[in-house]
């Protein structure tokens, strides 16, 4: 894991049945919550991100034909998919994938695994 840190004032306890999108990540499972990466490391919260891996690249796709939305849509703060940290960035999952807009196209950044 590159980048952690502890997330301050975390009132919500994430487990199963949380209600928030459980991610497996580096031998164990985080929570997407409103952008966060959270993971439960005893009596706080950490933040995570997921790494650049071969399975998460950082790659430019322009022949990517994004599943989930249509072709003019834009990623970011408002666009209705969940926000996942990744590397040094922000990805937003659609159909299991991590998206990044990236000029007039959508770059795919590799699935997701759910636990």
């Amino acid at each position: 894991m590159s980048d952690h840190s502890i997330h301050d004032q975390h009132h919500h306890q994430h487990g199963t049945g949380c209600g928030h999108t459980a991610v497996l990540h580096d031998g164990h499972t985080d929570y997407l919550h409103d952008g966060h990466l959270h993971h439960l490391h005893g009596d706080h919260v950490d933040e995570h991100r997921l790494d650049v891996t071969p399975r998460n690249p950082v790659a430019c796709t322009p022949t990517h034909r994004c599943e989930g939305h249509d072709a003019d849509h834009h990623h970011g703060a408002t666009c209705g998919h969940q926000a996942v940290p990744h590397g040094d960035h922000v990805d937003y999952l659609v159909a299991g994938h991590l998206h990044f807009s990236h000029g007039a196209h959508c770059d795919d950044h590799g699935a997701v695994r759910f636990a």
